[in-house]
């Protein structure tokens, strides 16, 4: 009983500093010795590792979908053209 409340404790801990830790934001840095307590849960807890790796999976998402630029307006306008010509049967 102990055990299982100490582990429901911890993981209500790691949880709320999961995001800080992934992040590596400056202004909300961990402790050394957070670090060491929330890596050692991490690799112990099933559910918290894939907390983390969810956190992971949407960052890595949200900064390739950040890294899209939008096309040029002249490529844009080009291929329309391009489109409108095909669709009338004007083959250049």
């Amino acid at each position: 009983m102990i055990k299982a409340v100490r582990t429901m404790l911890t993981c209500h801990w790691s949880a709320r500093r999961i995001q800080r830790y992934l992040d590596s934001d400056p202004a909300a840095l961990l402790d050394p010795n957070e670090i060491r307590r929330l890596e050692a849960h991490l690799a112990e807890c099933d559910k918290c590792n894939a907390a983390a790796d969810e956190y992971r999976q949407i960052n890595t998402a949200l900064s390739r979908w950040a890294a899209r630029r939008m096309p040029q307006r002249d490529s844009v306008v080009h291929m329309r053209q391009v489109v409108d010509r095909i669709a009338r049967g004007d083959l250049y």
